[in-house]
């Protein structure tokens, strides 16, 4: 292959390691008790975030869990290899922690008329994943 080709490729999909938390969720850990177990994990903010959608939680509440996983995502996702940019495939399950939270982060600012925050987030769902944008944003 040539040089050209090589660069036209983009970067390698981001496959995260496994997350602990996930076991704990796994196991009927409540999520609040999972997040103080592992508060740097995705998944843990995800559970959290995603139980405060089915308990009808002011928005605010949902994008405040959202933000802190997207953020302990972000984090996570450059100490392995990641460099803000390429698919973090939505098939590899500990990616979708950072997934879920991206995208109730962008679901409650929409909620909350945060249009530009919901537009960047969204874009970058699908930027990341098709599969997941279309799985998590219908």
């Amino acid at each position: 292959m040539s040089t050209f080709g090589d660069l036209m490729a983009g970067p390698p999909p981001t496959h995260l390691p496994h997350d602990p938390a996930t076991d704990d969720l796994a196991s009927g850990t409540s999520p609040r008790d999972v997040v103080r177990a592992h508060p740097a994990s995705p998944s843990a903010w995800a559970a959290l975030a995603t139980q405060a959608v089915s308990d009808d939680a002011d928005a605010v509440t949902v994008y405040a869990y959202a933000r802190v996983g997207y953020h302990r995502s972000l984090d996570l996702l450059r100490r392995n290899g990641w460099k803000g940019h390429g698919p973090v495939p939505w098939e590899h399950e500990p990616n979708r922690g950072f997934l879920v939270c991206l995208s109730l982060l962008a679901k409650s600012a929409r909620a909350i008329g945060e249009d530009d925050e919901w537009e960047r987030c969204a874009t970058f769902l699908r930027d990341s994943s098709p599969t997941a944008a279309d799985h998590l944003l219908g």
